[in-house]
Parts: C-alpha cells; sequence; structure tokens
C-alpha cells in the first residue's frame, strides 16, 4: 500500500467535506445547496449541454443521484430540458437565465473564500494540485473501465453458457 496515495485521498476526503459544508452555508440565503450549484456549475462551465448521465459522470456521481438534482433544478426554472439529437429519452440539461442568474450570485458569495485560498496557496501550487487530482482521476477512471468490461465481459460469457 502507498501511504502518499492513502493520505492525498484522505485530504481529498476531507476537502470535499469541507468545501460541501462550506457551500451549504455560504449559498443557503440563495435558496441553493452546495449539490444543487455543483450542478449548475458543471452545466455553466460544460462547453456544450449534456444530459443527466454525462453530469453524474464529469462529476463522479450515480446518475440516480444527478437526475433527482436536475429534477429539482428543473421544478424551480433553473434547468430545462432539451431534446437530444444524439439519444430520443436522454433529454439535454441547460441553464435557464435564472439558473445562470443562481450560479453567479453563487460564485460572487464563495470570492472571498476563494480569493484566501489564492492567496495562501498560491497560483502555482493551485495548477499543480489541479493536475495532479485530474490525473489521479484518469488513473482510477481508466483502473474501474477495466473492471466494468471485464465484468461485463464475464457476465455475457455466462450469459452465453446458460443459453
Amino acid at each position: 500500500m502507498n501511504n502518499d496515495v492513502r493520505e492525498l485521498a484522505l485530504a481529498v476526503f476531507a476537502a470535499n467535506g469541507r468545501l460541501v459544508s462550506a457551500g451549504n452555508e455560504l449559498v443557503a440565503h440563495l435558496g441553493l445547496t452546495s449539490a444543487w450549484w455543483q450542478v449548475l456549475a458543471a452545466l455553466r462551465y460544460s462547453p456544450m449541454p449534456l444530459p443527466t448521465a454525462s453530469i453524474a459522470r464529469n462529476m463522479g456521481l450515480t446518475r440516480q443521484a444527478v437526475q433527482r438534482i436536475v429534477d429539482v433544478l428543473a421544478a424551480r426554472g433553473l434547468v430545462e430540458f432539451q431534446s437530444n439529437p444524439h439519444h430520443q429519452r436522454a433529454k439535454l440539461v441547460v441553464l435557464t437565465p435564472a439558473g445562470l442568474e443562481a450560479v453567479v450570485e453563487a460564485e460572487n458569495v464563495v470570492a472571498p473564500l476563494d480569493q484566501a485560498i489564492a492567496d495562501r496557496i498560491g497560483s502555482e501550487r493551485l495548477q499543480a494540485a489541479n493536475a495532479t487530482l485530474n490525473e489521479m482521476i484518469a488513473v482510477i477512471t481508466e483502473r474501474l473501465d477495466r473492471v466494468e468490461d471485464a465484468s461485463a465481459s464475464v457476465s455475457h460469457t455466462d450469459e452465453e453458457t446458460l443459453s
């Protein structure tokens, strides 16, 4: 076992917990939660509209969890659904003007905390941390994809054997 990797993973878990807590506290007065804000931000910074499954995959969450959030955001008028030319049933999720306004307000509220983090850590270290985490995500994704492919292959072989 590599202790450096384990320590980084534990630090990521702790940072995530603090980010979610701080986010909930800072954006509550806007009628948002960290989870809602996360989905709104994922849509804002995506170069194209996304179906729920893609939002979930990008965020490392389950499709079902993101679907529940998207449904709430749609009911509140912050997102809307558009037809998807690539998949009839998987509608695209798009920010409404109210959704864009909400995510911009959330970012403005959190800007002082972002600045304090940037001031203490520095741009170069933040960029290195971002690169490190993106590499970590890539390795985990590659490994999980291999496990899923192997599992699907075994499952398919078992079905053929049973036929």
